[in-house]
């Protein structure tokens, strides 16, 4: 049996929290291998990257996803009891719930919400000057998504409901003072949603029938069990936080379009190069670092043990810059989408293996659907300049996003 490589560090979560996106893939090349040890918050850690990996890493007969996340993220990120820590029928069952939703139309609806939305806001961006594209398309996100899953949001409600989300994403992979306002937004928003769901099943709200709302709330687990209030809280932010976060993917596609100009006539005319630029952008720009798991029972791969229990991390954006994978994986090139076809192991921004069965991120659709929107309104719907600012995208914080937040100038409507 082949020793697997091993970071020398006796402990790597400051190095972690120092290199960001590019932790495991640094070591990866500095050992010759997509695979090594490590330990990360003072536990023995197997870190991964590649296509082969991710194919095993989403064998759900070798890795259970229970226990995987650190419960920092479990506390603010994702929620305690939430589909991503489940597995076998409680997983399936939670899953299937979240992808009822998730049909062509429904999230045609949402797209056409986002975009009635922006559209509303621009006369706004005229008035205002420079505007920070990143701070208000949250809040657009944020209202579109609330109309879409049919939870109630007064105007005044907008930025402060739209910073708990945001304070909850930051707070996962933050200490001090932001780890703490990621805790205490999680509870606010948890309250707040847990009394949509009381007054949903008391008929005291009209949730419309087939909106996020309703459903999370009526939902029966496979005993027949309304989901308890606090899970059900939990489920329904995991529709409208990860919406929220599309604004980090909009941020990356407007300086993308501010980098490579030649792209920018190219979408306006073209439905399928819009699909290319937005696939690169998911690609190409830092997302998700690295998805957690626990190995299920101990077995050996490829020469190397993985004993039972251990953590397991595969890096999602060395993945997507695996030079095996892509060609030139630094440079933003849309085209290479051109007669691309599905590839759930080698393409993996939000997570990856199947929707239905795997861990793979069910709102990954809205996610596309709202960056196509996003392109086509900066490149249709609006004029503007981006002023000097600071864009340059930092991997050594998580989450990353241009440090401006890209700032605009001179909004008008085109036409």
């Amino acid at each position: 049996m082949a020793a697997t490589p091993a970071d020398r560090s006796p402990e790597s979560t400051l190095a972690f929290l120092r290199e960001g996106y590019r932790f495991i893939s640094t070591r990866c090349e500095r050992l010759g291998s997509d695979i090594f040890t490590t330990r990360l918050m003072l536990e023995p850690t197997i870190c991964l990257r590649g296509r082969p990996a991710a194919m095993l890493f989403y064998d759900t007969e070798r890795f259970q996803r229970a226990g995987a996340a650190p419960k920092r993220a479990q506390r603010t990120l994702t929620g305690r009891g939430g589909v991503q820590g489940l597995d076998g029928q409680a997983h399936r069952d939670r899953k299937g719930m979240f992808l009822s939703l998730m049909t062509p139309a429904a999230i045609g609806r949402l797209g056409q919400l986002f975009a009635d939305e922006w559209r509303a806001r621009i006369p706004a961006w005229e008035a205002a000057g420079p505007v920070v594209l990143y701070d208000e398309v949250a809040c657009v996100l944020m209202r579109a998504v609330c109309a879409w899953a049919g939870v109630p949001l007064a105007e005044r409600e907008v930025a402060r409901r739209t910073g708990q989300m945001h304070d909850m994403i930051t707070g996962a992979v933050s200490v001090g003072p932001r780890y703490l306002r990621g805790l205490l937004s999680r509870r606010r928003a948890e309250h707040w949603i847990g009394d949509l769901v009381e007054r949903t099943r008391a008929g005291t709200l009209a949730a419309p029938e087939g909106s996020a709302l309703r459903t999370i709330a009526l939902h029966r687990d496979p005993r027949g069990r309304l989901l308890p209030r606090r899970i059900a809280a939990v489920e329904l932010i995991n529709v409208l936080r990860p919406t929220v976060a599309v604004d980090r993917y909009v941020a990356f596609a407007a300086l993308a379009l501010h980098d490579h100009p030649a792209w920018v006539d190219r979408v306006r005319s073209s439905d399928e190069a819009t699909e290319w630029f937005v696939q690169e952008v998911r690609r190409y720009y830092p997302f998700f670092p690295m998805a957690a798991a626990r190995v299920r029972h101990a077995f050996d791969w490829q020469g190397h043990h993985f004993p039972a229990g251990r953590r397991v991390l595969l890096d999602l954006y060395g993945t997507n810059h695996h030079p095996h994978l892509w060609p030139e994986p630094e440079r933003f090139r849309p085209e290479r989408f051109a007669g691309w076809r599905d590839d759930p192991y080698g393409f993996v921004p939000q997570g990856g293996g199947d929707h239905l069965a795997g861990h793979r991120c069910a709102g990954e659709w809205v996610t596309i659907e709202l960056m196509k929107q996003a392109v086509g309104l900066l490149t249709t719907a609006m004029r503007y300049r981006m002023p000097p600012q600071d864009l340059a995208v930092d991997l050594a914080r998580v989450p990353a996003r241009p440090p401006s937040g890209v700032v605009l100038d001179d909004v008008r409507r085109a036409g």
